[in-house]
């Protein structure tokens, strides 16, 4: 019987994700072999502290505080510190030894993945990160590969567990947005900071990547237009139920073109009303969930679970054997596939739909003179539903329209509503929200 070769792999991290990888390597080292046709030997992991308490038991001898060195003797690194520095420079490193790297730097390769991308073609070797978007689901492989063929115009992902899980406790128990952010701490879904998941950035970096994957050109995290879910209100979530719909953060990528046949790709993270009979409306909890939309495959979604140890660890195991396969046949590494120059377009350039709250004087001819000014704006009304409210105390009405539009650009729909704002019948603008799927 042939000995197997051994590959080395150096692993960068060992908090939640790590920890699992570092396990799977050493547990499943006989099953990785036979799939691979190499030994995986874990060389060591780089952490701060080698004495620092870990979720799994791994032989101490396997620490060290040198990263350096020890991406300099690997075949194969896996990344998962995470932040921009030192990730980028060890990388960078492992790339030119001549190493596959693996990573789920989401934030590092939104920022500055270009810088990667073409050191791993410079050195002939695989730069892999299924791990960076949507955790275990397998998204970024099928896009890069088994939709090569094809053209895909638009993608619509959750992507951010935390925000998903405090969205749907705020439609499922009526719960304000403070309170759900607290139960999606306490239940460790949300970081003590949540800064990055609750303004959207997360999503913002992993929208970069599925539209630099989807459309053949390099996006970054500064093409990306964010708005994170800290204004959705108890009452937004009300109203979009009253209406049947359920609000989202969603991350979007889709490709325009305007009226001299000019392609644009709009990329963009922000709340969104779908109607509940929408796929992504029933994705719950902490999920991740992906739709595609293509010319011939028409419409995919891709659901599972978006983070977690154990999870994100099988999508960096999956990379790390697709690669370790190649370093054992030989030939080409796969290599980036972005080879368009398609342009970013401003958020201003998007279409969509918007769903407005009015609080409106009650009173004839107030509808008239909202419709005629979405008419003077090129917007058509798809549903206006009206509610009377009275205040008991000065025994006075008013009355609350729920508008939803039918998609028009994105400035046209702004402009409207700024308009809207100026009639001297609308008390107050309530609520503006965009919407898909319908």
């Amino acid at each position: 019987m042939t000995e197997l070769r051994t590959l080395k792999v150096a692993l960068l991290g060992c908090g939640n994700v790590g920890a699992q990888v570092a396990r799977i390597l050493i547990e499943d080292a006989d099953a990785l072999a036979a799939r691979t046709g190499a030994r995986l030997q874990l060389s060591g992991i780089a952490v701060r502290n080698v004495n620092s308490k870990r979720d799994v038991e791994l032989p101490q001898e396997l620490f060290t505080t040198d990263a350096e060195t020890l991406v300099k003797d690997a075949d194969l690194v896996i990344e998962l510190m995470g932040g921009i520095e030192p990730a980028r420079t060890l990388i960078l490193s492992a790339l030119q030894n001549g190493a596959c790297v693996v990573t789920g730097n989401k934030a590092l390769l939104a920022q500055d993945g270009p810088t990667l991308y073409e050191a791993a073609d410079k050195a002939g070797v695989q730069l892999s990160y299924e791990a960076a978007v949507a955790g275990a689901i397998p998204i970024l492989r099928p896009i890069r590969d088994s939709l090569s063929g094809d053209r895909i115009t638009r993608v619509l992902g959750i992507v951010n567990g935390t925000t998903n899980f405090i969205l749907d406790q705020m439609d499922s128990t009526g719960a304000q947005f403070a309170d759900a952010l607290a139960e999606a701490q306490r239940l460790g879904y949300a970081e003590a900071d949540p800064t990055a998941d609750v303004e959207g950035h997360d999503a913002a970096a992993k929208a970069a990547i599925l539209a630099t994957l989807s459309f053949h050109t390099r996006f970054a995290l500064e093409n990306v237009h964010c708005e994170g879910i800290t204004s959705v209100s108890a009452a937004d979530i009300a109203a979009a139920k009253d209406a049947g719909f359920v609000i989202k953060l969603l991350a979007i990528a889709e490709k325009l073109t305007d009226a001299d046949g000019g392609e644009g790709v709009s990329v963009r993270v922000h709340p969104t009303l779908l109607p509940r009979e929408h796929p992504l409306a029933a994705v719950r909890g902490a999920f991740n969930a992906v739709f595609i939309e293509a010319e011939n495959a028409g419409e995919l979604m891709f659901y599972g679970q978006g983070a977690g140890g154990t999870p994100t660890a099988s999508a960096v195991l999956g990379d790390l054997v697709s690669a370790a396969r190649r370093l054992v046949l030989g030939g080409p590494q796969r290599t980036e596939t972005t080879t368009g120059h398609v342009p970013a377009l401003p958020i201003e350039a998007a279409t969509t739909s918007y769903y407005i709250g009015l609080d409106v004087a009650d009173q004839p001819g107030v509808l008239a003179r909202i419709a005629q000014l979405f008419a003077e704006h090129g917007v058509s009304i798809e549903i206006m539903r009206q509610t009377i409210h009275k205040d008991a105390e000065s025994n006075t009405e008013s009355a609350e329209l729920r508008i939803v539009t039918h998609r028009a650009s994105e400035a046209a729909l702004a402009a409207t509503v700024e308009a809207v704002k100026g009639l001297d019948v609308i008390n107050s603008v309530t609520s503006v929200l965009r919407v898909e799927g319908v």
